[in-house]
């Protein structure tokens, strides 16, 4: 793992290059239709086996890691939606427990199984979260954590979107693990997009991200533990329970 001194020089080497293809990912221009605010609806919950996170097929089921002791669910409400509502799910022993949930969003045109740049839909699938920043200072993180100004999102956008990046937590899609978020690097291509993460709510839906609330953020930053080796699995209902 590399220290926070490497880590903050590699921001610091690679800003320019790297803010514009992170918030290209990230970003958005103000809210889209149908993307707008709305209370939380509650994750279904299955009386089925404990041992499974509830309302997830087999397909992404199997995707857990065995050692995930740790799950962030992002159940999208349709296809087409930017609206979404996240669960933390905590393994005790050999059962799934639900710890917290809060309303969000994510892609302002909803999910895809085959993201590619610039499309607007949130990838579906399991990815681990490995890496976190932002451009406030620590709120104490278990994870490793990169403050830097290059977070910041440009004053070009709506005001209301200027604190997207206080907070981030990588979600491992197309990066490179061990390095910060905004770390440019996409080992399957410019192609496949990347810098998709979950963030602060503006209100509205995103380019492909998944935003909260601060106070959720910042709970999720001080209890995901890189020992229990956290993930996100994230999707559409329909394509969740497939």
């Amino acid at each position: 793992m590399r220290s926070r001194g490497v880590r903050h020089a590699l921001v610091a080497m690679t800003a320019l290059g790297t803010l514009s293809a992170s918030l290209a990912a990230c970003g958005g221009g103000g809210a889209v239709a149908g993307g707008g605010s709305k209370a939380a609806r509650p994750a279904r919950t299955t009386s089925g086996d404990p041992t499974r996170v509830p309302d997830v097929g087999d397909r992404l089921q199997r995707r857990i890691p065995a050692d995930s002791r740790q799950v962030v669910a992002v159940y999208g409400d349709g296809r087409n939606s930017a609206n979404a509502t996240v669960v933390l799910y905590t393994k005790d022993g050999t059962a799934w427990e639900r710890t917290r949930s809060w309303p969000a969003h994510n892609g302002k045109k909803g999910w895809t199984t085959d993201h590619r740049e610039g499309d607007k839909r949130s990838p579906v699938g399991v990815f681990t979260l490995s890496d976190a920043g932002g451009v406030l200072a620590d709120p104490g993180a278990r994870l490793p954590y990169t403050r830097s100004a290059s977070f910041a999102a440009p004053r070009s956008w709506a005001p209301s979107h200027w604190h997207d990046f206080d907070y981030v937590i990588a979600i491992d899609y197309n990066r490179v693990k061990g390095t910060p978020p905004n770390d440019p690097t996409r080992p399957d291509g410019e192609e496949k997009g990347g810098s998709i993460w979950l963030h602060l709510d503006h209100g509205s839906g995103t380019s492909a991200c998944v935003s909260l609330s601060k106070p959720a953020m910042e709970y999720l930053l001080r209890t995901l533990d890189p020992d229990r080796h956290p993930v996100v699995v994230m999707g559409d209902r329909d394509d969740l329970n497939a």
